[in-house]
């Protein structure tokens, strides 16, 4: 009876929400876990023809090198906008559009030499080495057609661009629909030169990964991976520049993205002798613009002298 008593009064204060004490030799049962989010997303990009798309990018690098005692150390930073003219956009989504770079802002500083800089809004004068750059301004570089998730499926060069320029100019993205915390990449192939003069491929690839979903914005999470074993740290400094990770954040409704930025803070021992060391440290951004393009202003004309109002002639006098 009394035991039919106690398991009452113990139904009873469960039902009413009083906490139960559990004895010292007894573990409480784990909360529960949160329900997963099953929800999932189809990331694709979106244009309209017609449509002008431009971002502004920003690369700076500092690099400190030391090789045999002696250390130097070169900073680096391009600000330029980029820009992306709409021509086609086709039943299943693939788009064709224009590549071009309205401006550039550049700057280089090494240790023991004078600071260059270039931008092509206000010099005149171009500063050697700056001159492929400066040409490449205000002028088609490439036509480019890619489907709805980033691919590309054609591209036609109208001017050479150096290597670092036209490798992958979009961010490829899952061929279906997925959930947070899946993952997707893209091999990526990468030639370094070897000490005889020949060259080597180096198998690396860029995984992204869907870390979360908030107000229509993705932030995906990037990382650079290489797949084929190096031991030699010559061939290590080579890569080193690609090597980066970041975050990135897609409008899925405008099927596009807004921004991203890829870090890299990585040291290298021995790529030049034993006591040789590289320290990189990089920085990517990029933001995409909302406002107009900007209208360049001609310089104003120099102020003339104000001009004196005409002298009336006297009239002949008559004879």
């Amino acid at each position: 009876m009394k035991t039919i008593l106690w398991t009452f009064v113990g139904l009873v204060w469960a039902l009413a929400g009083a906490p139960l004490a559990w004895c010292d030799d007894e573990t409480p049962p784990a909360p529960p876990a949160p329900p997963a989010d099953t929800r999932t997303f189809d990331l694709k990009y979106k244009f309209s023809p017609g449509e002008i798309i431009r971002t502004e990018v920003v690369h700076r690098a500092t690099v400190q090198t030391t090789i045999q005692g002696t250390s130097q150390t070169a900073e680096t930073q391009s600000k330029s906008v980029k820009r992306w003219q709409v021509d086609n956009v086709a039943e299943d989504g693939a788009v064709t559009f224009t590549h071009s770079v309205e401006s550039i802002d550049m700057w280089q500083k090494m240790q023991g030499r004078s600071e260059i800089r270039y931008n092509s809004q206000t010099d005149s004068e171009v500063p050697p080495g700056y001159e492929e750059a400066a040409e490449s301004v205000a002028i088609p570089l490439s036509i480019v057609t890619m489907n709805d998730r980033g691919k590309i499926l054609k591209r036609f060069e109208k001017r050479p661009q150096p290597t670092s320029l036209s490798t992958q100019m979009t961010m490829p993205l899952p061929d279906r629909p997925i959930h947070i915390g899946d993952s997707w990449s893209t091999p990526m192939d990468i030639d370094v030169i070897l000490k005889d003069g020949g060259t080597k491929k180096i198998q690396t690839r860029q995984k992204f990964t869907l870390e979360k979903v908030a107000s229509d914005v993705a932030t995906i999470e990037v990382d650079t991976q290489i797949l084929t074993p190096i031991s030699d740290p010559a061939l290590e400094a080579q890569l080193i520049q690609r090597l980066t990770t970041g975050s990135v954040k897609f409008d899925m409704a405008a099927g596009r993205v807004m921004n991203q930025q890829l870090d890299l803070d990585r040291n290298v021992i021995g790529f030049s002798g034993p006591s040789s060391s590289m320290h990189y440290v990089t920085r990517f951004t990029e933001q995409l613009l909302d406002e107009p393009a900007p209208v360049a202003s001609k310089p104003a004309a120099p102020k003339s002298a104000a001009k004196a109002p005409p002298v009336k002639k006297a009239a002949p006098a008559r004879r």
